[in-house]
């Protein structure tokens, strides 16, 4: 193979410079940087969000709250309407995982007063969550309709089986599924929904110890009396 002669005032070719590649620890730096400030844009999204919707919303607001550029913003979500969804997703996600825990294993009785005590704590804890929720449904659930249809439906309608399970082998009273998760629903969410009303006509919330105990004990005496076993 003959070699190439290079001409005579033609510089010379450099070698192309080897692409370096970053270190397992540098890879994980950027991770965790790029999942802060997402967990920042969606904490920020959530706040206002809830307060003013999404018709309401700017994405400047957003970047604003969360501390970074519009432009940063749209490098992790695309769209206003993109940002909206994937909180809402997220928190039906923590919304909906205290009722995934239903089994047939478990004693209805426990199982059903254990989920009260955490829907209400999430209604303490995390009420501008519920609030978001509440608006949209309210709105028609336009940009959340098909999560309702499809995910939702599919956990209520296996926890649906579970409870005509715990009723057919007699450890609750005959009671339409479907009733009594909406009730469990609307009692404990209505702490979170309508805090503001509770707080005017009870003037206590679910921050104070002594209200939140009281509060769970008598939605564990409506409830529970209202599904255990007649004799």
């Amino acid at each position: 193979m003959s070699k190439q002669i290079q001409r005579p005032g033609t510089p010379a070719k450099k070698p192309k410079a080897r692409s370096r590649v970053p270190s397992e620890a540098t890879l994980n730096r950027r991770k965790r940087l790029m999942e802060t400030k997402r967990s920042a844009i969606m904490e920020a999204a959530l706040d206002i969000f809830s307060r003013y919707g999404l018709h309401g919303t700017s994405l400047d607001q957003v970047a604003s709250q969360a501390d970074v550029s519009k432009t940063n913003l749209l490098y992790y979500f695309a769209s206003k309407e993109e940002l909206y969804i994937n909180v809402l997703r997220q928190l039906m996600e923590v919304w909906l995982r205290p009722l995934q825990a239903f089994s047939v294993e478990q004693d209805p009785v426990e199982a059903i007063g254990d989920y009260l005590q955490v829907k209400l704590e999430l209604s303490r804890d995390h009420p501008a969550e519920s609030r978001l929720f509440c608006l949209e449904v309210i709105q028609g659930a336009p940009l959340l309709l098909e999560e309702l249809r499809t995910s939702l439906r599919e956990i209520v309608e296996s926890k649906v089986a579970v409870i005509n399970a715990w009723i057919e082998s007699g450890k609750l009273a005959p009671v339409e599924p479907h009733h009594l998760i909406f009730s469990l629903w609307a009692t404990t969410q209505h702490y979170a929904d309508f805090r503001v009303q509770v707080e005017a006509v009870s003037g206590r919330t679910l921050d104070d110890p002594a209200f939140f105990a009281e509060t769970l004990a008598n939605l564990k005496m409506l409830v529970l009396q209202g599904i255990c076993p007649r004799n």
